[in-house]
């Protein structure tokens, strides 16, 4: 066999390989971006929901539920205005918890309150279809935050 001939056969060869691998390194790098961004939200959450909760929910106008809500509403509006530019969704829920005391004075207080921030990111590509076939992520990624305050000393985190 000549050289000419085998050259012609392992021309395509290189072509064959890279028709196999792209679509492999495609998603391998929509996964590393979606990865890359949820860290990146990740980031920015752990540093912004302890400063809005200590912002926003300590010392309440007065006691019971519904101002613990009001406060839980105006927490999660603050938070998505703070993470605006990742597609998130937001989910904010207190509870009050038990006082560490002994029955004294110190009882008369209150309570501490947790409030449990989550936050939902869908990886990107969510809703695409080709020749038919929906492609996109089968999960949603999430991360939660709880930050425990007192709500009657301003700027004290638990």
């Amino acid at each position: 066999m000549s050289i000419r001939m085998r050259l012609r056969e392992e021309r395509a060869q290189a072509t064959v390989e890279m028709a196999v691998v792209t679509p492999v390194l495609l998603v391998l790098a929509l996964i590393v971006y979606n990865v890359m961004i949820f860290a990146s939200a990740v980031a920015r959450f752990d540093r912004v929901v302890p400063d809005i909760v200590l912002a926003h929910a300590v010392a309440p106008g007065g006691e019971g539920d519904e101002n613990s809500a009001d406060a839980s509403v105006t927490v999660q509006t603050q938070i998505l205005n703070a993470m605006e530019g990742y597609d998130l969704q937001i989910e904010v829920s207190s509870e009050q918890g038990a006082k560490a005391s002994d029955g004294g004075l110190l009882s008369l207080s209150g309570t501490f309150r947790t409030y449990t921030c989550t936050m939902h990111y869908e990886p990107w590509p969510t809703s695409l279809s080709i020749a038919g076939v929906p492609l996109g992520a089968p999960t949603t990624l999430s991360h939660e935050r709880a930050v425990t305050v007192d709500p009657w000393r301003p700027g004290v985190v638990m």
